[in-house]
């Protein structure tokens, strides 16, 4: 399903204004972003090697952080993420990324600038959900309502994203929505930073998952008064950026104390 990416070489690519990566903020975000791919897999986010978490580079906004092609999240390390440009152009680091992983990341890094971190992902319970009739998520839970008025749905299943057409086509679906739900195919999730990303990703998942729960009884599913979603997704959102960074620092912990080499 994965697919190796026929690079291109960009002019200057290696030259003498090659970008200093190796500051403190850089290596902290490769740190928390290969938590995040350790813990997406403990979780069951992840599906084989063709999933892809990126992250626009700490003081570069044309370079971004990206798993490389044909690893496992559980496998990854900090040191072990690569470095690209919009080119296809490897910056940094071993190997190079899915073709998919770059021609989705690299265009909504390049056309929504908001989006500083990108995680799609195969996950089970969001990904059936945009299977179905309708609009994928029922604000009903309380988990949901998180999401309230922050997601999109691109209902155009295009097949695979091998050329910077189609991740143009993806990225235009974004707007000003958080999540986006892909058709057939998974779900998208952009965020200002790393902790907001990896928050939301989780708790998306944990929100599809009792809504297919509660579809399961045959019983209908009965949405929040849209009033009183709005005020709950509010009381929420003022508190996320901070919730984030804790579930984030929680999450480091928890690989700090059974499972440090993410580290590496």
């Amino acid at each position: 399903m994965a697919h190796s990416l026929k690079t291109q070489t960009a002019p200057g690519a290696g030259g003498p204004n090659q970008p200093a990566l190796d500051s403190e903020e850089v290596w902290q975000a490769r740190v928390d972003l290969a938590a995040c791919f350790r813990m997406a897999a403990r979780h069951g986010l992840e599906e084989g090697i063709c999933n892809h978490f990126s992250a626009v580079v700490p003081g570069y906004d044309d370079l971004f952080l990206v798993n490389p092609y044909g690893y496992a999240f559980r496998e990854l390390t900090a040191s072990m993420l690569l470095v690209c440009d919009f080119h296809g152009n490897v910056v940094s680091g071993a190997g190079q990324p899915e073709a998919t992983a770059f021609y989705i990341h690299a265009r909504i890094h390049k056309n929504v600038p908001r989006a500083k971190v990108a995680f799609h992902t195969h996950m089970p319970y969001a990904t059936a959900l945009s299977m179905t009739e309708g609009e994928p998520l029922i604000f009903a839970g309380q988990t949901a309502l998180k999401f309230y008025g922050r997601t999109a749905f691109d209902r155009n299943y295009n097949g695979l994203a091998l050329d910077e057409r189609e991740g143009d086509r993806i990225a235009s679906t974004i707007g000003n929505a958080d999540i986006v739900f892909m058709k057939h195919h998974g779900v998208m999730v952009v965020a200002p930073n790393i902790a907001e990303a990896w928050d939301d990703l989780y708790y998306l998942e944990r929100a599809c998952q009792v809504q297919t729960l509660a579809l399961s009884t045959g019983r209908e599913v009965v949405a929040v008064d849209p009033a009183i979603a709005e005020a709950a997704y509010r009381q929420m959102r003022e508190g996320d950026p901070e919730s984030a960074r804790l579930h984030l620092e929680a999450i480091k912990r928890t690989l700090d104390a059974e499972a440090p080499s993410y580290r590496d």
